[in-house]
């Protein structure tokens, strides 16, 4: 295992979950800035190390494998404290649809890898857009303030409506792809 630049962020964002967690129910004035600056950091060093990883040729099959997990479980995290927060039920379903979809396709991956068709569910454009709206939504709702003038939290909470649909689709996507070999009786 090479622990270069890009896997120590994937890492250092491992590292964030528990502090981000900590932060959330500290009682602070503005533990809501705190845990939106420590969820956005770990939003650009998921775009950091990726970039990082291909800019320097530092790629490695830890690092491939160790970066998804991060984000889900940042996401996961963040997710499983606004539930509880927001006590909405909107907010719940749309947490349960983004972390099961997580579970699923991570799951189909593995299977499709073992199976020697891991190609077939490659990262999509849609994957693509849904991971911003999460990440957007998230920073949003843990904001929650107004801010010139625009109401973060109920724009957070459709953003993340947004989220789970995009996040639905994408999922759809993966297992229509992937149909195919699942049905297949080989």
């Amino acid at each position: 295992m090479e622990l270069n630049a890009p896997t120590l962020l994937t890492l250092a964002r491992i590292g964030l979950i528990p502090v981000f967690v900590v932060a959330f129910y500290a009682p602070l004035d503005r533990a809501n800035l705190l845990c939106t600056l420590l969820f956005s950091l770990a939003a650009v060093t998921d775009w950091l190390d990726g970039y990082l990883a291909r800019r320097w040729n530092q790629t490695s099959r830890f690092g491939a494998f160790l970066d998804p997990v991060a984000d889900k479980l940042m996401v996961a995290a963040a997710l499983v404290v606004l539930v509880e927060d927001i006590a909405m039920p909107w907010i719940a379903v749309a947490a349960v649809i983004i972390i099961g979809r997580e579970i699923t396709i991570s799951a189909l991956r593995e299977w499709m890898a073992e199976v020697g068709r891991r190609s077939t569910v490659a990262v999509s454009v849609v994957g693509k857009f849904k991971t911003t709206a999460q990440m957007a939504a998230i920073i949003l709702l843990l904001y929650r303030e107004p801010l010139l003038g625009i109401p973060m939290l109920e724009t957070g909470m459709v953003l993340l409506l947004v989220s789970a649909a995009l996040t639905l689709w994408s999922m759809m996507d993966y297992l229509i792809a992937a149909w195919p070999v699942i049905s297949s009786k080989a």
